[in-house]
């Protein structure tokens, strides 16, 4: 018969470590979306940095028009999609990174 103990503290360690990088990912895709996002008048931004939780794994706009723009934008829709297509490899190599600790 065999037997798997866990360290003494891995889970809480483990918990942490990918609670970081989940905070790492948020963090980052609002910084690569910065330049994606339209601004007239820069609210746009602000009520993402403002509505989203940094390890919470959503990013939540504060603006009631957000969807709209996210769909509808002439030039800048989806500029998620746009930012993840660009930056998803980099995003995806710091969050390993974090969790691996």
């Amino acid at each position: 018969m065999a037997e798997l103990k866990w360290a003494p503290g891995f889970a809480p360690k483990k918990n942490a470590a990918f609670q970081s990088a989940q905070a790492f990912v948020d963090s980052e895709c609002l910084r690569y979306m910065n330049p994606l996002t339209p601004r007239k008048t820069g609210m746009m931004i602000k009520a993402a940095t403002l509505g989203t939780v940094l390890g919470s794994g959503s990013i939540e706009y504060l603006v009631p028009y957000a969807r709209r723009q996210y769909y509808e934008h002439k030039t800048k829709a989806r500029w998620f999609e746009t930012m993840k297509a660009g930056h998803k490899d980099a995003i995806m190599k710091g969050a390993n990174q974090i969790a691996a600790r």
